[in-house]
């Protein structure tokens, strides 16, 4: 969903840490996290299953790993007018 994003903080060494941010950046695309053989990767792909964009990390780098939704759409109130009778 458009505005899903990742962020990802990794160990940059002499005790520094990097910020990287993937974010879906159009309607129908989403932002997936998949890690295994010490890395992890996120992707950011299309509704048909292809991937635009990469970034791949050492796991063992890897400090934080953070996923925010998309806001979704505000909620219709609940609250139904009471009929009158007259």
């Amino acid at each position: 969903m458009k505005g899903d994003r990742v962020e990802i903080v990794i160990d940059a060494g002499s005790g520094t840490t990097r910020t990287y941010e993937i974010v879906a950046t159009r309607a129908g695309r989403r932002v997936g996290i998949t890690h295994g053989r010490g890395v992890v990767e996120v992707a950011e792909t299309t509704r048909g299953g292809s991937v635009v964009r990469t970034a791949r990390f050492l796991a063992n780098r890897v400090l934080a790993l953070v996923e925010h939704p998309a806001a979704d759409a505000p909620a219709a109130d609940e609250i139904t007018p009471a009929l009158r009778s007259a």
